[in-house]
């Protein structure tokens, strides 16, 4: 009865109103601010390159600020959940995912934004953000239980998708194609994180900063290989994913066909899933970074979508489409495991060295999240209780069934995304106001020297 009930929240979690919500809060804030945030990706970029040393109050430099929100994103979603989408959906999923991606870069860039203009200062004199102090200190006392109801579903949220069931399916890649024990893994993987955890947002951030660009570079190094091996294909598959997009796909091979709907709903539902805009959870590691401006850590924290969805799950889906594995008869992590193995010298092993890492990080950015929204709840003293609890989550993922906790995951994880699409709608005059007033004078200046 309990998981019924679990699956008739998720039915509507994640059905077609939220999904509509999601997208349309995109649409609206792209709309709002007149597309800067696809004109302005240049100028996003010269700003992480220079985040590198922050300027202003917080806890990590802007650039380990995204990395930390990287680390979070980036996961088994780049990988299995690409390869889910295609696989029922169709190639033309994966061209939703860019439409998705498109509008989120503004859904991102006001989280962020509002993160660090609503920041406080907790008892420790650390800078801490989030949805909760946006609805709190934008919204108001009257809205207090809005920022409550966001910072328990983020507190428990965590545990599962990004604790236990990040830990297990590394266990389970590890065992397959290593012969590791999963109690070996999970004594390993406890302690890993145990010493990353003890230091903080800091260390969470320092590792994040060497791992994400890292497991990046190693994937999309790989799946460019495979791209250039299958070059002359690319023309034709970049065709056929817009086709698909507006005229579906017929049944192939082991493809069952879809419709355009389904490979609508599929791409926009995965590419949310894969780059978290809307969900709430980025702003919390953006708040901590060090600046003084919130619109110049919005312009970056914007790329975070624009590197975990254009560029990652492109070239994830690229890649199966051009070796045909999309209609094969494998779903999820199997069918771009098929490609690595068939493609690559230790393919296999590269994209299991990928998953781990990938898991991993995951695990490291979401204690965080779950760290601020328990600390939000009941105080600083829920700190080091809830950092044990993380260590031991850790470790019994690799030795249960998870079934139900990665639904129950999926249920917590969309209701976040409620109470923030709430306070980003609300508090969508002061994302405009901030970025015009931000922008107004370089433009203007721009003005002047193009009419001298």
């Amino acid at each position: 009865m309990f998981e019924q009930i679990i699956n008739s929240v998720n039915t509507v979690v994640w059905g077609p109103v939220m999904l509509f919500l999601l997208l349309g809060t995109g649409v609206f804030l792209t709309i709002g601010l007149r597309g800067m945030t696809i004109t302005r990706i240049p100028y996003a970029f010269g700003q992480l390159l220079k985040g590198r040393k922050g300027s202003g109050e917080g806890e990590i430099s802007p650039f380990n600020a995204l990395m930390t929100a990287l680390s979070s994103t980036v996961g088994t979603g780049n990988i299995a959940g690409v390869a889910t989408a295609i696989g029922i959906g169709g190639p033309g999923a994966l061209f939703w995912m860019w439409c998705t991606a498109l509008v989120g870069m503004a859904t991102k860039y006001a989280e962020a934004l509002l993160a660090v203009n609503y920041r406080e200062s907790d008892a420790s004199g650390k800078k801490v953000g989030g949805p909760m102090y946006y609805i709190k200190n934008g919204l108001g006392q009257r809205w207090k239980p809005l920022a409550f109801l966001f910072a328990l579903f983020g507190s428990l949220a965590g545990f599962g998708l990004a604790n236990t069931v990040q830990s297990n399916t590394v266990s389970q890649v590890l065992l397959t194609n290593f012969n590791i024990p999963t109690i070996a893994s999970g004594l390993l993987m406890s302690f890993m994180v145990a010493l990353v955890l003890l230091g903080g947002i800091k260390r969470i951030a320092l590792v994040a900063g060497k791992l994400v660009p890292l497991m990046t570079l190693i994937y999309v190094l790989s799946t460019l290989i495979i791209l250039l091996m299958h070059v002359s294909e690319i023309p034709q598959a970049l065709l056929f994913i817009v086709d698909s997009a507006f005229n579906g796909t017929a049944a192939t091979g082991g493809f069952a066909g879809a419709t355009v709907m389904i490979a609508l709903r599929m791409g926009v539902s995965r590419g949310i899933f894969s780059n978290e805009s809307g969900l709430g959870s980025a702003p919390i590691a953006h708040a901590a970074a060090e600046t003084n401006s919130p619109v110049r850590q919005g312009t970056i924290a914007m790329l975070g979508t624009f590197i975990d969805t254009l560029i990652i799950c492109t070239m994830t889906g690229l890649v199966l489409v051009v070796s045909g594995a999309w209609n094969s008869d494998l779903q999820g992590a199997a069918m771009t495991l098929m490609v690595f193995d068939s493609s690559l010298p230790l393919g296999g092993h590269i994209l299991s060295l990928c998953i781990a890492l990938f898991a991993f990080t995951t695990m490291l950015g979401w204690s965080y999240y779950g760290e601020r929204c328990a600390q939000f709840l009941l105080g600083p003293k829920v700190v080091l209780p809830f950092r044990l609890l993380w260590v031991m989550g850790v470790f019994m993922g690799t030795q249960m069934s998870l079934g139900l906790v990665w639904k129950m995951s999926d249920a917590l994880n969309g209701m976040m995304a409620i109470p923030n699409l709430l306070a980003l709608l609300l508090l969508s005059p002061v994302v405009f106001k901030l970025t015009k007033q931000y922008f107004q004078p370089v433009d203007n200046s721009l003005e002047v020297q193009t009419s001298k």
